[in-house]
């Protein structure tokens, strides 16, 4: 190419080289035959790391059945709400039990999108092709979120059973619902502005917002059901005898059922991009107008996986998020750094570091889920358990997955711990003031992942 001036565009020479150099690549034409008649999963599976998987553990916490957030992103609800019930399980003496998602969800859509609103009453002074408001009308109100997230609703709202308010067609199958609210939000965000701009006060603003959030109530009531302000508990333990507890608020539910001391939990994430021992907020990260922001402590992965091995050898549950679609074989429920040999079909380089695949969009936390398990050799964990909330059929094992060690490193960003389980480090971290990330940072993702069927 010396002294020849490089072309902007595809030039019919560039085509012809590129037509000649694949037509002379056996192997690629081997891969073009398979690829085009089988699944891509299917030709790049690493047979050798499948075959040598052992699906025991040295600390396995579990014993009961995986939940189902169907059609739905709410497994950071589903993550948080399967920690809470190992102890609720406990205390009643049965063999399972769950939480209403459903019950937490309602509240998360009627907060979410008075938060929203209220981020576009006190950004109403920017032109609205700002980049922070076209991120947030990019999505008013989706089903993702954080554990932060998840605890500002039961500090507010509380918790009940499953059984006080079961799941409907529109909780386990969002998207019509979110719809639906995505189109009277963005326009009640117009009609804000509207007034705003027309000489109308923040007084009337606000009152178009309150008139309008009685319509958001009434949608969610419609597709969800009206939630309890009380409710009767009763049930019959694993020893068949009958227990009543009588009329319960949701709030009390709580205070009785719940013994994860989750007021003490911190979130430690692994962010190489940014300095650790530092934390870090996202700009507009919320659910609950004025409850606490959403915080998290970057500390590097080796000390999130110290954290985490020790709190389930002491057979404590850890909620977490990841990029859970990366190097996944769903069905076989295994993940592993290299579990598809893309660079052997086809004979091209692949992969950035942690850093850069978080820079350049190639990564972000998309799931939550629960830590039930690790085997731990000589002091170090190879492999890791976990609950994931897409059912038992067709995804893992009866539900439960197998996460080797290399994959923690490389796709898991998240954990919540309690406060007794953080190095001296750590703790000194958390006095730092936060850095405040832009909205579409991806350390601001939501674990929103479907278990679409």
């Amino acid at each position: 190419m010396e002294g020849r001036k490089m072309a902007k565009g595809v030039t019919d020479r560039q085509i012809l080289e590129f037509r000649k150099a694949f037509e002379s690549d056996s192997s690629a034409k081997v891969a073009q035959n398979a690829v085009s008649n089988a699944d891509l999963s299917t030709l790049t599976l690493r047979r050798d790391l499948v075959q040598n998987m052992d699906f025991s553990f040295s600390t396995k916490l579990d014993e009961w059945s995986v939940t189902n957030q169907r059609r739905s992103g709410r497994c950071w609800l589903f993550a948080t709400l399967n920690l809470f019930r190992v102890g609720a399980m406990k205390k009643m003496n049965v063999k399972d039990f769950e939480f209403s998602q459903a019950h937490i969800h309602f509240w998360d859509k009627l907060e979410r999108a008075n938060h929203f609103l209220e981020a576009m009453l006190e950004t109403s002074d920017r032109p609205v092709d700002d980049r922070t408001i076209h991120f947030l009308l990019s999505d008013p109100i989706g089903d993702g979120g954080q554990w932060n997230m998840a605890t500002n609703l039961i500090r507010k709202h509380g918790l009940v059973p499953m059984s006080a308010y079961p799941e409907s067609h529109s909780s386990s199958s969002t998207r019509s619902m979110n719809t639906i609210l995505k189109d009277v939000l963005r326009s009640t965000a117009s009609e804000i502005r509207s007034i705003l701009d027309n000489g109308g006060s923040e007084k009337e603003a606000r009152g178009h917002k309150e008139t309008r959030m009685g319509e958001i109530w009434k949608i969610l009531c419609i597709h969800l059901g009206t939630p309890p302000e009380k409710f009767d508990w009763q049930w019959r333990d694993k020893d068949n005898e009958f227990h009543r507890k009588g009329e319960m608020t949701p709030l009390e539910f709580v205070e009785e059922y719940v013994d994860v001391d989750w007021e003490n939990y911190v979130c430690i994430v692994n962010d190489p991009r940014n300095e650790y021992y530092q934390t870090y907020t996202v700009d507009y990260l919320q659910n609950v107008a004025g409850g606490p922001p959403v915080v998290y402590l970057n500390v590097p992965s080796d000390e999130m996986k110290a954290v985490t091995q020790r709190l389930l050898e002491d057979g404590t549950p850890v909620w977490m998020g990841c990029d859970v679609g990366k190097h996944m074989a769903r069905k076989k429920g295994l993940w592993d750094a290299e579990l598809y040999d893309f660079k052997g079909l086809y004979g091209v380089e692949f992969g950035m570091e942690k850093a850069d695949r978080l820079r350049f969009g190639q990564t972000m936390m998309t799931h939550a889920m629960l830590f039930t398990g690790v085997d731990v050799v000589d002091g170090s964990p190879r492999r890791w358990r976990v609950e994931n909330s897409w059912g038992s059929e067709e995804s893992g094992i009866k539900g439960y997955y197998t996460m080797n060690d290399n994959w923690f490193d490389e796709h898991m960003f998240e954990i919540a711990a309690p406060m007794d389980y953080l190095t001296e480090e750590m703790i000194a971290g958390l006095d730092s003031e936060p850095v405040v990330l832009p909205a579409w940072d991806p350390m601001g993702s939501l674990a929103r992942e479907e278990a679409l069927h």
